[in-house]
């Protein structure tokens, strides 16, 4: 009953001039197998003839076929009025193919910012917070460590640090970009970033570089003196670690002792000196913690690595990656423990860092080294490893 009253209506719309071709439409029943609606129609293109320009209509049928499974049976049907719309479809579709195909994913940045902004967007990986994130902890983590007893931390310094570790990871990357540019290349993950794919020259990322650093500068300009010296310093660090991937094998250790300077750094900000009691440690778990996380990264790109010629981690560590691991996340925790324990933080602290060395062995033992998705997934996980020992913390100072 339906079916016919559907198929009425159908009747109606269409013009006169088409029923009388000798088209007679057929509605789709899900009653029927899906076999029988491929003999129905042999060809997934049926053209209708003959049609006057003005009343060119196309219709694309297009079938899934699931054998048993009426769920996976789909009748897409599109009407064009015009031939060049038809062509214009298909060549949106086959780019759209191309890109997916190629590793290209839409982001915020694509939907949101001006084309023209959108290759620097991508530089600094504004697409990709999660290297800002990993930046950040330690900062605050420090700030948090600095703050006096029964007393949060201050909110104007934490505000500085998460402007500092957002420009600064954005410089880090370019920098890593205009140095990487040939070995991106070769590497499918990264063969579409802006400059090795072309986008961007290397004059401009240079230009767009020294617009980083100089926003980087006036954040730094708002600490201390002590802290300004100590800030500074940093960046021999950031500039050489891109190099280090081609003359050892552990370019994650170098990343660490870069990425955790706020450990340092905030800790100095807060008291203007360093205390070597508590920031050495906290310091050197949070290199500990980036060997951790970033090798699991790095095994992403291993068969590039090797065919390109890099050094990683990954590499060096092979099928005893997971002990490796497992000596670095017992290394971080210990000396977490030891920097709370000299800050006299309260009991709340080491409860949380029983659920951080929880979380941290969940990545190490579940983590399928051989699936990139799946080390994507442990390593983006980490901006939750450090909220823990943030919350931990907070807690530990707020109780003692």
């Amino acid at each position: 009953m339906a079916s016919a009253l559907i198929s009425r209506a159908w009747r109606r719309f269409l013009k006169p001039s088409l029923l009388s071709s000798g088209f007679t439409p057929s509605i789709f029943n899900p009653l029927i197998s899906s076999q029988q609606c491929v003999d129905r129609y042999p060809s997934p293109n049926v053209s209708v003839s003959p049609f006057k320009p003005s009343q060119f209509v196309i219709y694309n049928l297009e079938f899934c076929r699931s054998v048993g499974s009426l769920s996976n049976f789909q009748l897409v049907v599109h009407i064009s009025t015009s031939p060049s719309r038809l062509g214009q479809d298909k060549e949106n579709k086959n780019q759209s193919s191309s890109n997916v195909s190629s590793g290209g994913d839409i982001s915020w940045v694509d939907l949101y910012l001006p084309r023209l902004v959108q290759p620097y967007a991508r530089l600094a990986r504004l697409d990709k917070p999660i290297g800002t994130w990993l930046l950040l902890w330690p900062c605050v983590w420090s700030i948090t460590l600095a703050a006096p007893p029964g007393h949060l931390p201050d909110f104007k310094m934490l505000a500085l640090f998460g402007c500092g570790a957002f420009l600064l990871r954005g410089a880090g990357c370019t920098i890593n970009d205009l140095i990487d540019r040939d070995i991106d290349t070769k590497v499918v993950r990264t063969k579409l970033r802006p400059v090795a794919s072309g986008i961007l020259t290397p004059f401009q990322g240079l230009s767009f570089l020294g617009f980083q650093l100089l926003l980087g500068l006036g954040i730094l300009l708002q600490l201390n003196n002590y802290s300004r010296v100590l800030g500074a310093s940093s960046l021999l660090l950031v500039f050489s670690y891109p190099l280090m991937k081609r003359f050892t094998f552990w370019p994650q250790a170098f990343l660490g002792l870069t990425f955790n300077w706020g450990a340092l750094l905030g800790w100095a900000a807060i008291k203007g000196n360093l205390d070597s009691s508590i920031v050495l440690p906290l310091y050197a778990s949070g290199v500990c913690w980036t060997l951790v996380y970033d090798t699991i990264y790095a095994h992403q790109d291993k068969e590039d690595d090797l065919k390109v010629g890099v050094k990683s981690t990954a590499l060096r560590f092979g099928d005893s990656t997971k002990g490796w691991l497992t000596g670095f996340g017992i290394a971080s925790l210990s000396g977490l423990a030891l920097s709370g324990f000299n800050a006299e933080l309260g009991w709340p602290y080491y409860a949380f860092l029983g659920v951080a060395s929880g979380h941290l062995g969940w990545q190490i033992w579940t983590v399928d080294l051989s699936s990139r998705s799946d080390c994507n997934r442990k390593f983006v996980s980490n901006k939750w490893y450090g909220a823990i020992i943030f919350g931990g913390i907070l807690a530990g100072r707020l109780s003692s």
